[in-house]
């Protein structure tokens, strides 16, 4: 099964692993006592994050440490980048149409303007 940066952002446990090795490598006890999980769930999350090229393992001795390569965020970046810009010209587009259905409605039309009553002192008839 082919895995993506979005299937392991998608768990919120991932996204946390990223952060505890994103400056540093840990082994994996070190990770696994970060979590209040099972060592066998931190192991498949690991095991995600390595398959969508966010976490290389490396053997040191009887130790294994995980280290992040977030180049693969960069998918993920560039299709926030995108659906960021369309939104914001159509929220744009939007505040700018409704300002001006607020300009006109606050000025009244010749109609409005021609009808409206005058009104008479108390003291005229």
């Amino acid at each position: 099964m082919r895995r993506d940066a979005f299937q392991a952002i998608a768990d919120p446990n991932r996204r946390n692993i990223i952060d505890l090795i994103a400056n540093r490598p840990l082994n994996l006890n070190a990770v696994a006592e970060s979590f209040n999980i099972s060592r066998p769930a931190i192991s498949k999350h690991i095991k995600i994050l390595a398959e969508c090229g966010l976490v290389v393992i490396t053997q040191k001795g009887r130790e294994r440490y995980c280290e992040a390569t977030l180049q693969n965020l960069n998918e993920v970046s560039e299709w926030v980048e995108q659906h960021r810009l369309f939104w914001t010209s159509k929220m744009d587009a939007l505040d700018d149409f409704l300002k001006t259905q607020l300009v006109k409605k606050s000025k009244p039309s010749r109609k409005q303007a021609i009808r409206k009553p005058i009104k008479k002192k108390k003291n005229e008839k």
